[in-house]
């Protein structure tokens, strides 16, 4: 793998964040939007009981959840720009590997999602007082964690959308609102039912946020649960990469790659 490979589609990305407003005001516009939104219900749910602080447990929970979700678009709206350009086939035309590919796809979401986290953290500290405090060294694993399945979601989009050609970009967008009823974004895993729960002890994002609501509620943490969600989200990383290759191989053998093509195929 080369770096100069890699930090090319980064750069081309970066170059069309940069000439566009339309690109630049969503890396930052709908956040804000969510942290303003569910701020205020915590402090209107405040006001209905003096014991238990709602900020941390729901404004802190859509702040992690909005940046997984923003690491994922990340890498799928990287993907998309070279769809909707056409401009697919021509990058594999060039000595570049898929590896590659998919690392600058991920660089590049490094960027829009801390542009979003960052922007997050200081709204919801600044307008609603959450503090990130009683995490400690915890919240490098939580966001890493939930960093990790968020590409692993944008790569296994990607390769959808890959398959069964552009339109099934629509596909793509409802995935972080499926999972996050499994995910137990907002209430613990205990209140699923079963098979749900079964679901949810294979996210690694239901790790995550067990462990939040430990910390708040100040019960021990469930540290020793962390390393099976880092191995997890390791794991679904790998079965993305994997499933994206297949899927490009799958295209390029049976000619689907010329629908991303700059020539209208019929």
């Amino acid at each position: 793998m080369r770096a100069g490979r890699v930090a090319a589609v980064a750069l081309r990305q970066s170059y069309l964040i940069r000439g566009s407003a339309s690109r630049i005001v969503p890396l930052f516009a709908w956040v804000v939007v969510d942290i303003v939104l569910w701020g205020f219900i915590t402090r209107y749910l405040n006001t209905f009981t003096a014991s238990y602080n709602f900020v941390p447990a729901l404004l802190g929970a859509v702040l992690f959840w909005d940046f997984q979700s923003r690491v994922m678009q990340g890498v799928t709206m990287a993907f998309f720009e070279d769809v909707w350009a056409r401009n697919f086939l021509n990058i594999f035309a060039t000595p570049i590997r898929l590896a590659e590919y998919l690392s600058g796809l991920v660089v590049s979401s490094i960027a829009t999602s801390a542009v979003g986290l960052v922007v997050m953290a200081v709204v919801a500290t600044a307008a609603f007082g959450l503090s990130f405090a009683p995490y400690g060294l915890l919240l490098a694993p939580f966001l890493g964690i939930l960093f990790l399945f968020g590409i692993a979601l944008g790569i296994a989009g990607a390769a959808l959308v890959l398959r069964l050609g552009p339109a099934a970009e629509w596909f793509i967008w409802p995935i972080p609102a499926i999972i996050s009823p499994f995910a137990g974004v907002f209430y613990p895993v205990a209140v699923l039912p079963g098979w749900m729960r079964l679901v949810a002890r294979a996210l690694p994002p239901s790790y995550v946020f067990e462990g939040m609501r430990a910390i708040i509620l100040g019960r021990p943490v469930p540290v020793g649960a962390l390393a099976p969600a880092a191995l997890l989200a390791v794991l679904w990383l790998l079965l993305a990469c994997a499933f994206f290759r297949r899927v490009h191989r799958y295209a390029v053998r049976t000619g689907l790659i010329g629908r991303y093509s700059a020539e209208s195929v019929t």
